[in-house]
């Protein structure tokens, strides 16, 4: 695959991105997965069949939760924010995540 190619987010690190997306402002499904191209530069995209089961399940859990605002295109849209359980999980996924990496990283030098 080319560098160029967008790659579709692994299922078990879109919660991890969508909460760290989160810590920098309330956001609705489309800005989230804006966002996350954003930041990574082109590189990560989201379906939108991944992502918004995704919202429903963090939502669940409570480590989000949502309302109903105007966004900046004059539509409704469902916004999401990180609650303190949320924030706690996304330190603990986060040293998870660096963990995971790093054990890959060891098998891939080796």
């Amino acid at each position: 695959m080319a560098e160029s190619t967008p790659s579709d987010v692994l299922r078990g690190t879109l919660d991890l991105l969508i909460l760290k997306t989160l810590t920098l402002e309330d956001q609705h499904g489309w800005g989230i997965n804006q966002r996350i191209q954003q930041i990574s530069q082109g590189v990560l995209e989201v379906n939108q069949g991944s992502l918004y089961p995704a919202l429903q399940r963090l939502e669940q859990r409570g480590l989000i939760v949502s309302e109903w605002r105007i966004a900046d295109s004059n539509r409704r849209a469902k916004f999401y924010h990180l609650t303190a359980s949320g924030r706690r999980a996304l330190g603990s996924e986060t040293a998870a995540w660096r963990r995971y990496v790093g054990a890959v990283d060891l098998i891939l030098e080796s």
